[in-house]
């Protein structure tokens, strides 16, 4: 981030200060652990961790100082006494972002958001200086941690915006204030909260309120919500995706497997042939939005064609894992609907026996049941060998698959008692998935995996082949 001051913070959130408090500030963290020389360490408190406890610590570790909600006995470093230490953090971020001459890219959806932020981020990567979002870094406290962490020489910011309740896109986008607008599109998450997709549509374009009215609207035309959108306050959207209407789509795809697709890309009038190594046909759309934007901000086809070809995705999200004799395609840090459905299709990509290891889907509300079921038809319908559900709602999906052609479904209720069996489960496999919600803790299926099948020099292969 830039160096701001002490004061700068207290005038931004509104502090009292408690101690001496004239220093510089270079980083701000709400993990103590990252605190050092001139760190601002945000205490917040968690379920199970209040920061306030590790106050001394950060102070003795050459934090600059505390933003905190009370000072604890013993602390006598400079404490930025506030009522709300996550909102003064959101302030503080709202009041940097004003600090900052750049542009930010701002990406939001139902799923495919991490994707399309590593891909957008590769093109503008390919003829700026970009900072992005790091891991899921995308809620109330990872945005305005994000934000802060900009640098000076930054040119461009691509900013992925998470959200699960109405109203908190709003708060996102007040700190954010995007110039570029993306929505991937409006699928089946959360739905415990917004109630039906009108209202994910409703709660996504929330994002319009505090964008800068100059810039682009890119939206996912092949979304049968995103296309009603029209008009944005004199914008008129621009629309991606396969359907040869939309204003930025393919033509000519070739898909390469594992390997990834080579395609025609077309921007209006434009177009130029562009290859990619992140796997699945959600990325080719991904990469539509994302030549779009690497044209809206000027660059040359050769960029943008580079861009395109170095993107890579990240653990947890399609990440093709070498193996042994085979391959792993990590997807478990979460999971829905229309994002099971896609992973099911890049299994399908892969040679050899194909095995699936499918999880629960959580805040899907009241039909949640029927909408697992439905998965496990639909990777039965697909030539799949195996197919592994666990989780309580996935003996949904394990009900489902059995009304399919797939002559091997098995079903656990733990993780536990899965991973007992997965020696057996992934033998002589050729490409297997892991898929489900990030807490259903399906990390650990990936790294056992890994440990048991890979090759010594195993990694991330996107990209190299």
């Amino acid at each position: 981030m830039k160096e701001i001051t002490v004061d700068e913070v207290r005038v931004a959130t509104g502090a009292r200060i408690v101690g001496e408090g004239t220093g510089k500030i270079s980083s701000v963290v709400t993990d103590s652990r990252k605190a050092g020389n001139g760190s601002l360490f945000v205490a917040i408190k968690g379920e199970r961790v209040d920061g306030h406890d590790y106050i001394s610590d950060v102070f003795k570790n050459g934090a600059a100082a505390v933003l905190c909600d009370h000072v604890p006995e013993g602390v006598t470093g400079p404490c930025l006494v506030v009522g709300d230490t996550i909102k003064a953090l959101q302030d503080l971020a709202r009041w940097y972002r004003t600090t900052l001459d750049i542009k930010i890219v701002g990406i939001t959806g139902s799923v495919g958001k991490t994707s399309t932020k590593e891909m957008v981020a590769s093109v503008l990567g390919a003829a700026f200086n970009v900072h992005k979002t790091l891991g899921n870094f995308n809620n109330e406290i990872g945005l305005p941690l994000t934000v802060l962490d900009i640098d000076a020489d930054c040119e461009i910011a691509v900013l992925e915006m998470g959200i699960s309740d109405f109203g908190e896109m709003r708060l996102l986008a007040s700190i954010a204030v995007p110039d570029v607008c993306v929505i991937t599109n409006i699928g089946q998450s959360h739905l415990e909260n917004l109630g039906t997709r009108d209202g994910i549509l409703k709660a996504k374009t929330e994002m319009f309120e505090f964008r800068n009215p100059e810039g682009p609207i890119f939206l996912n035309g092949d979304d049968d919500k995103l296309i009603t959108v029209k008009d944005v306050a004199g914008t008129i959207p621009k629309f991606y995706g396969f359907n040869g209407s939309n204003y930025a789509h393919v033509k000519n795809v070739v898909s390469r497997g594992l390997k990834g697709t080579d395609m025609t890309v077309v921007l209006g009038n434009r177009e130029f042939d562009a290859g990619i190594s992140m796997i699945g046909n959600h990325n080719v759309a991904n990469a539509c939005v994302a030549a779009a934007i690497g044209e809206y901000f000027g660059m040359s086809t050769d960029a943008i064609v580079k861009g395109l070809k170095d993107a890579a995705t990240i653990a947890g999200r399609s990440n093709l894992i070498a193996l042994k004799n085979g391959f792993l395609i990590d997807d478990c840090y979460n999971a829905a609907p229309t994002s099971m459905r896609a992973a099911i299709d890049t299994l399908c990509l892969g040679e050899g026996k194909r095995v699936a290891i499918l999880g629960d889907m959580f805040e899907l509300g009241s039909d949640e049941a029927a909408m697992h079921r439905e998965i496990g038809e639909y990777a039965a319908s697909k030539p799949v060998d195996t197919i592994v559900c666990v989780g309580d709602l996935s003996h949904n999906t394990y009900e489902g698959a059995l009304t399919g052609n797939c002559g091997d479904v098995r079903y656990f209720k733990t993780l536990d008692e899965v991973l007992e069996s997965i020696d057996d489960i992934v033998r002589d496999a050729g490409v297997i998935l892991v898929k489900a919600s990030n807490g259903m803790h399906f990390s650990k299926i990936t790294e056992k995996i890994t440990l048991i099948m890979s090759k010594e020099e195993n990694g991330n292969v996107a990209g190299h082949f």
